[in-house]
């Protein structure tokens, strides 16, 4: 069994995490390096606490204390309008302080999203096709079905 922790964008804390929870169950996105035989269980479900992202400093020691082995930063800081400027930092201070690896996305980008982002200077200046592989690199028919 796998256990693992969401962090999701303050800007989104009303959201039901549907696709997320879609994703992990059908091993989209984020979930894709998850084997379809393993069970996946979330330990942890929390906001970043707005930015600059307050709750990343503390909340991964709750989720460690549920038996967490990984964090997903959420398809939201990705695609959210801008995207979260912290990402990088969240991964890299999360693993660093805490030992345990993040994965960067929940849910597959929306087809529409990509589409729309892609023409922004932003998407490439900040590399999130490295950032976000597991997420962008769904098959469009996949993509699609989370719009």
């Amino acid at each position: 069994m796998k256990k693992i922790a969401i962090i999701i964008c303050a800007r989104y804390q009303n959201c039901g995490g549907g696709k997320c929870l879609r994703a992990m169950r059908e091993r989209h996105g984020g979930f894709a390096s998850y084997p379809a035989s393993e069970t996946v269980e979330i330990v942890g479900y929390s906001t970043c606490g707005g930015c600059p992202g307050g709750n990343i400093e503390y909340v991964p020691a709750e989720f460690i204390k549920n038996g967490a082995q990984a964090i997903h930063l959420a398809t939201g800081l990705v695609v959210g309008y801008p995207p979260c400027p912290n990402i990088r930092r969240f991964k890299t201070f999360i693993e660093t302080q805490f030992g345990l690896p993040v994965v960067v996305g929940t849910h597959p980008v929306p087809l529409k999203y990509l589409k729309a982002h892609e023409k922004l200077p932003f998407w490439k200046e900040s590399a999130m096709n490295q950032i976000a592989s597991e997420m962008i690199g769904e098959a469009p028919e996949i993509m699609a079905l989370y719009d």
